[in-house]
């Protein structure tokens, strides 16, 4: 039967050490100071002691649990009270039985609990929760603060007060799980905590949501690089050496568009870009209208009286590569009309409209003729002289390089001087690219496969008339066998061919000469572009852009691979800069084009096809063609570059004038010109309106160019002996797109824009009175709008570009620390400066080509 637990059972008093072992024993110690002294209480203790301590075996809870079935907060713990025990140090001593060692470790542990019941007692009296004050110097950091967390407790079973544990109705034990008792102080406090750390954990959020960290981030990697360094590493690491290989490298056989050899060479600057440790290398392949000579394919001829030939060109240049240069690049046009023609010839001096406006003028009859003509001249457009034979009447056309022009009239010639010797011919496309650029059978949009395509019969972008170079050597048998027919040639028609005496321009009387133009043609070629990258870190979506072709008629040491040497020498320095942690706050790009002396294919079919991604964030586009063929410093481009260049020019010394090329520009008076239309610049500035620069260091004396005389034999002793300006080159260019690509705000010369548009307008007001439509009374052409519209757009940029003072003002008075916000209202800025050029154009410029199909295939 279960012990009668409603009867209230006082408990004698807790003794003190000194009273517990005063007596020897625990009963005398009790007997001292307990209120029940009589001895029927005392059998009564015992009597309640027994039932406890037999209830205790029991039960499976820790004897020194706090939580018990009863209820009274008073009741005695199970086994009543024992005295600690005394060591002695006597082995027979009673005090040192097995026993005695058991009860002392009890007593012990019994002690334990009642100093941390104690201590959790102190900490529950506390007033508040928060009376304590904190002190937060180093030194007091040995705060005695403890975690406590619920403690889970397993009961396996409930005693029931009959000395059995109760069981389920199943008749298993049940685990139940139970919450040691937690104060409301406590609960407070863990809420508090809880709190805390969520208000932590949502601060965190926020600053990661706001960049901060990323921009704290490009900060603390971008302190290991001090932009001043990194200019000076830049300027440093351009090595001539490097360059001098890779001239010699590219430049060591033919590779016209779409050959074996320029495939090589495609895949070389693949694997130099992936050496060089660019990110996303590319070859992008396009699908274009390309044509190549046959051997024996060609042919001019001056023709008897049975049409038998009497006089045969020789036509191919004395053989100057080598055996390892394999077969040297036949003589022919890109883009010729093939054909087989004769008629009699006729002098055009440089072949203008304007020269053969002279011809018809002086009542010569020009139809079915051979049109004889000099490169250079007003108008150097190669295609432009066929075009306007083609438009005169003429049935075939014929180029030469005079020596008046371009030989030895004027100096050396090469392979030991700069200009071209008899032998030598100019080789080069006669696409109208004033027409159409990019390739001819698919104006306007990417030639891909699958693509619709023009017929060539139908394209805006090839002449209709046949077309061969040749060197002076052989049109000089030619201009011989004009000698007494038709007219002298007018004041400045005479060239500088030796050994011809008078000058006659010819007439339907003239000799019968017969051109021949059969060739191979591919309306699909494939041709490769190679790109690869280097990403930014802060707006990497925002590109700067180096380019230059890969292609050449024949060995290209300057055209192209002049440019070649920079921009792959600038891939080397940027990925070294990578590889020691270094990055860029935008893009860069290296783009190597394929078919560029077709007509700019490569770069153009690549602008067609990414039009739009180039509209939205083509940042900048630097040239390199031609890059190095003198000593003078040229450029041409956009007004916004002006101030970068400039300052730049001040940071570069050329050491053969012991002077900074800044000093050197002043002193020529040079200036940075309007663009043309003669290299890849053109689809970037004309297409989609990206900012585009070209530069080289050139002269006014000409170079043995597109000639197979164009060799690294010749440049290495004649065009750039040690490599100065190629290394000089690569400073300037290095700089320019470091600027670009790192300085926070992009160093666009706005103003500078803004002084140009009224001189351009002017310009185009004085065109139009002298040469344009106000000319044969028409009615006078008002260029009022278009001078208020220049004038409104000037103010616009000067007050646009006022947000950079007020945002320079604002980090510098923040010691260089600039907020989440105005880093995304500068990024904007930049946005806007770069967009700027690509809003002035016409939004339909880019899709006429997709208006009228003509005879699509």
């Amino acid at each position: 039967m279960a012990p009668d637990k409603s009867r209230y059972e006082p408990l004698p008093p807790i003794p003190s050490y000194d009273e517990a072992i005063g007596g020897g024993s625990s009963r005398p110690a009790f007997d001292a100071s307990s209120p029940l002294d009589d001895e029927d209480e005392l059998d009564h203790l015992d009597r309640h002691l027994d039932e406890t301590e037999g209830r205790s075996l029991l039960n499976t809870r820790h004897p020194f649990d706090s939580t018990t079935t009863n209820s009274n907060p008073r009741a005695r713990r199970p086994g009543g009270y024992r005295p600690p025990t005394v060591e002695t140090d006597d082995e027979d001593s009673a005090w040192g039985s097995d026993s005695d060692d058991a009860e002392a470790a009890h007593v012990r542990r019994e002690m334990q609990e009642l100093e941390i019941e104690d201590l959790e007692s102190d900490r529950r009296s506390l007033s508040s929760l928060w009376g304590k004050r904190m002190r937060f110097s180093l030194p007091q950091w040995r705060w005695s603060w403890r975690w406590r967390l619920p403690r889970f407790r397993i009961q396996l079973g409930q005693d029931d007060g009959s000395g059995e544990a109760a069981n389920t109705s199943t008749g298993e034990e049940r685990p139940r799980f139970a919450l040691r008792g937690i104060s409301a102080s406590l609960l407070l406090l863990l809420v508090a905590r809880v709190l805390i750390i969520l208000i932590v954990l949502g601060l965190v959020y926020l600053l990661f949501v706001s960049d901060l960290f990323s921009s704290m981030a490009r900060r603390m990697g971008q302190q290991m690089f001090d932009p001043e360094s990194v200019r000076i590493h830049v300027q440093s690491a351009v090595d001539w050496r490097r360059m001098r290989e890779t001239v010699q490298h590219f430049s060591s056989y033919a590779h016209i568009a779409g050959t074996e050899g320029d495939y090589a060479l495609a895949i070389d600057t693949r694997n130099l870009f992936l050496e060089y440790g660019l990110e996303d290398v590319t070859v992008d392949e396009y699908y274009v209208y390309l044509n190549y000579p046959k051997e024996g394919g060609r042919a001019i001829e001056i023709l008897g009286p049975d049409d038998k030939p009497i006089w045969t060109a020789k036509l191919e240049e004395d053989e100057v590569g080598g055996e390892t240069a394999g077969r040297q690049t036949y003589v022919f046009h890109g883009h010729s009309k093939a054909g087989d023609v004769k008629g009699p010839l006729i002098y055009a001096n440089y072949g203008s409209r304007e020269d053969f406006k002279v011809l018809y003028d002086s009542g010569i009859d020009t139809r079915g003729a051979i049109a004889l003509v000099r490169y250079y001249g007003k108008y150097g457009d190669r295609a432009l002289k066929v075009k306007a034979a083609e438009e005169a009447g003429f049935a075939g056309c014929i180029i030469y390089s005079d020596p008046a022009d371009d030989g030895f009239v004027n100096g050396p010639t090469a392979p030991n001087g700069r200009y071209m010797p008899a032998d030598g011919v100019q080789r080069g496309a006669v696409s109208l690219m004033s027409w159409v650029v990019g390739d001819v059978l698919t104006p306007g949009w990417g030639s891909k496969k699958g693509v619709p395509r023009l017929e060539k019969e139908k394209s805006a972008g090839l002449v209709k008339i046949p077309s061969l170079p040749i060197a002076w050597r052989d049109a000089q048998v030619l201009l011989q066998h004009l000698k007494g027919v038709g007219q002298k040639v007018p004041d400045g028609w005479a060239g500088g061919v030796p050994d011809v005496g008078q000058w006659f321009i010819g007439n339907q009387s003239s000799p019968i000469v017969r051109l021949k133009n059969e060739q191979d043609e591919e309306d699909k070629q494939p041709i490769w572009n190679v790109y690869g990258r280097i990403v930014g870190i802060e707006q990497s979506e925002k590109r700067v852009i180096i380019g230059n072709h890969r292609d050449s008629w024949t060995f290209g040491s300057s055209d192209p691979h002049s440019g070649t040497a920079v921009m792959m020498e600038l891939a080397r320095i940027f990925g070294d800069l990578v590889a020691r942690g270094w990055r860029p706050l935008r893009t860069i790009e290296f783009m190597s084009w394929d078919a560029e002396e077709y007509n700019l294919i490569g770069s153009t079919e690549y602008v067609e096809q990414n039009d739009q991604e180039l509209v939205r964030n083509g940042l900048a586009y630097i040239n390199l063609d031609t890059a190095i063929y003198g000593d003078k410093l040229e450029a041409a481009g956009s007004p916004v570059f002006r101030k970068l260049f400039l300052s730049i020019l001040n940071r570069v010394g050329d050491p053969n004038y012991n002077t900074t090329l800044r000093d050197l520009w002043d002193r020529r008076e040079s200036k940075i010109e309007t663009l043309g239309a003669g290299s890849d610049y053109v689809a970037f500035q004309d297409i989609v309106g990206t900012s585009s620069f070209d530069l080289a260091f050139g002269s006014s004396a000409k170079f043995p160019y597109h000639s197979s005389y164009e060799n690294f034999e010749w440049m290495d002793r004649i065009g750039d002996p040690g490599f100065t300006y190629h290394a000089l080159l690569g400073q300037i260019v290095g700089l320019m797109v470091l600027e670009l690509a790192d300085r926070p705000i992009m160093p666009f010369d706005m103003a500078a824009y803004a002084d140009d548009l009224p001189r351009w307008v002017e310009e185009l007001r004085v065109w139009s009175e002298n040469k344009g439509i106000n000319q044969n009374g028409n009615a006078p052409f008002d260029l009022r709008v278009l001078r208020d519209a220049a004038d409104e757009v000037a103010m616009a940029i000067r007050e646009f570009e006022k947000w950079q003072t007020s945002w320079e003002n604002s980090v510098v008075a923040s010691s260089g620390w600039e907020p989440a916000g105005l880093g995304k209202q500068r990024a904007e800025y930049n946005s806007r400066m770069a967009k700027f050029e690509s809003d002035l154009l016409d939004s339909e410029g880019v899709s006429t080509g997709l208006l009228d199909l003509g005879g699509a295939v």
